[in-house]
């Protein structure tokens, strides 16, 4: 089928063999047409025609997210009167950055959507609830949108928050799937059964979770997913994606790793050093996508640390797996001598029943040093709460965090920012905007 591409079943020697085909018609795109580009392989001395095989792309240097906020117009490879859609980064760790898409760019968007879709389970006549924002020049819900529609879906656009429409659209339209940053359920559970609503007994078989890791690192369930499951038996798909990337790693029925799609983008895993890994090794996840038109990258470093899975999975797929998230490179927390990573901190929290909402923030103190302020609202009062967080944080981390209480009216407005896809769980003041 059209959306089961025969190069993911392929061979690995033939997937890179397509792939240095790929990378070649790329090389000569940017040399053509990337006033970014152009200028960095002039200014490195590169001559594409040396640049042969994957392994060669370790001779042209990386692009970073400074580069793009930089120099964001010199990426454009087309003219303005061909753009025809404006996205933005979220600008978590700086300003946005702008990208501008084609038609064919479009094109290949729902693509990317409805293979990585039909990976989790989704077919042809299956109805998809979107609880995505498809507004405020975010890509990701344009995306699913295009995706679905293009797979012959059905789609319900409702947008973010409000439990009480999401599930009366839930009960009026009877989706399948549902679209959605995973720590949403439990609000949405939280209100059914506040109204006595059978939430368990709905059409709705599993979530397409996006924006929150659901999975530890040896692909069980992490908290936040086992708190879903515990009280609504669905299936959670994990997937990761980024607008840059304009790709989707997505879970196929196994729920061993997101998979890579060859035939859109290229991908490396780096060590400090700029090296390769060894398989088995976590690092820097640095990505050259493929087939785009507007703004194509190369090597662009997405600042993500991971790990990659390579052995055959059962669904029939030869591509490579990428794990959970372990962190971001420029969010690691170096705290008297431990260094940890924002995901350790959420899983610990998430683990809390009497937390209503949270907010971990992290700043240099006087001295330079990192320190972790934790802000979180309370459900009923105990007195021993504060301790036992610490106590958690001590026993799973060996860091003892500052934790500030503050009203829930107040911190969830800030956590929940409605110009945001998903909750602002994690402040970083360290580094100016």
């Amino acid at each position: 089928m059209e959306f089961y591409p025969l190069i993911e079943k392929s061979s690995i020697s033939n997937i890179e063999k397509f792939q240095e085909q790929k990378l070649q018609e790329l090389l000569r795109y940017l040399e053509n047409n990337s006033p970014f580009y152009q200028r960095l392989f002039k200014e490195s001395n590169i001559n594409i025609v040396d640049i042969q095989g994957l392994d060669d792309l370790r001779k042209i240097p990386v692009t970073t997210k400074n580069d793009l906020q930089q120099y964001n117009h010199d990426f454009f490879c087309i003219p303005a009167n061909e753009i025809v859609d404006y996205s933005t980064t979220s600008g978590t760790l700086g300003d946005p950055v702008t990208f501008g898409l084609s038609d064919p760019d479009l094109e290949r968007l729902a693509y990317n959507e409805a293979i990585s879709f039909a990976c989790a389970g989704v077919q042809k006549g299956d109805v998809v609830q979107m609880i995505t924002t498809i507004d405020k020049r975010f890509m990701a819900g344009l995306a699913y949108f295009l995706g679905l529609r293009k797979m012959g879906a059905s789609v319900i656009r409702m947008g973010p928050g409000i439990p009480e429409l999401q599930w009366d659209s839930i009960f009026r339209y009877k989706p399948k799937y549902l679209i959605t940053v995973p720590s949403f359920l439990l609000k949405m559970i939280d209100y059914a059964e506040k109204y006595g609503l059978e939430y368990q007994n709905t059409s709705v078989y599993g979530a397409i979770c996006i924006g929150e890791s659901i999975k530890n690192q040896d692909f069980t369930d992490n908290i936040l997913a086992r708190k879903i499951k515990e009280k609504w038996n669905i299936k959670l798909f994990s997937t990761y994606a980024s607008t840059e990337m304009s790709t989707a790693f997505t879970e196929c029925e196994f729920q061993i790793g997101g998979h890579h799609h060859p035939e859109l983008i290229i991908t490396e895993i780096l060590d400090e050093k700029g090296n390769l890994v060894k398989e088995g090794e976590s690092g820097e996840l640095v990505i050259t996508t493929l087939g785009v038109e507007a703004m194509p990258l190369l090597r662009f470093k997405t600042g993500d640390i991971v790990k990659a899975y390579y052995e055959p999975c059962q669904c029939g797929r030869n591509t490579m797996r990428l794990g959970p998230v372990i962190g971001r490179k420029q969010q690691m927390i170096k705290y008297k001598g431990t260094t940890l990573y924002p995901p350790a901190m959420n899983d610990i929290l998430n683990d809390f029943n009497n937390i209503l909402c949270y907010q971990i923030i992290i700043q240099s103190n006087e001295i330079g040093l990192d320190e972790i302020i934790i802000k979180l609202s309370k459900g009923e009062e105990n007195e021993f709460f504060e301790n036992e967080i610490r106590d958690r944080f001590r026993a799973k981390l060996r860091v003892s965090p500052k934790i500030e209480i503050i009203d829930f009216d107040v911190l969830s407005k800030v956590v929940f920012n409605p110009n945001n896809r998903k909750p602002i769980t994690f402040v970083d003041l360290r580094f100016p905007s």
